[in-house]
């Protein structure tokens, strides 16, 4: 018999301040893939689109309100929780303070020092394109 891997579809927003720093998330240390960065953002729900679920998941997890730009791209990484397909959007703060409510440490980033954090393999095609 095959066991077939659960398929979690999930979104990220690049955040890019005013000096063009990217905001990046480390995750917390009882989690998958504890201590990696990432780009925050979150599983998509039921019923929910892509933008949708993006917004909401920045409200829940730093209370911030967020624009939403362009999509950067979608990838596929198979971990051995299961197959994440995520889908990152630039974005940009409209406001709020951000709030540590599921991650451990937050930095903003220069795109030319991007790729020294030790990434959530899922992220790295972004930061290919962004950096």
């Amino acid at each position: 018999m095959v066991l077939t891997k659960k398929r979690i579809q999930v979104v990220g927003a690049v955040i890019v301040d005013d000096n063009q720093k990217i905001l990046c998330a480390q995750r917390p240390e009882n989690k998958n893939l504890a201590l990696k960065w990432e780009f925050p953002g979150g599983k998509i729900e039921a019923g929910e689109t892509p933008v949708e679920a993006l917004k909401r998941e920045l409200v829940e997890e730093m209370e911030l309100d967020i624009s939403i730009g362009e999509k950067i791209t979608t990838t596929e990484y198979e971990y051995d929780f299961g197959i994440v397909e995520l889908t990152t959007y630039f974005a940009k703060i409209l406001k709020g303070e951000i709030q540590l409510l599921e991650h451990v440490q937050i930095k903003w980033v220069n795109p030319a020092d991007i790729e020294k954090l030790d990434w959530a393999p899922a992220d790295i095609p972004a930061i290919e394109i962004i950096k």
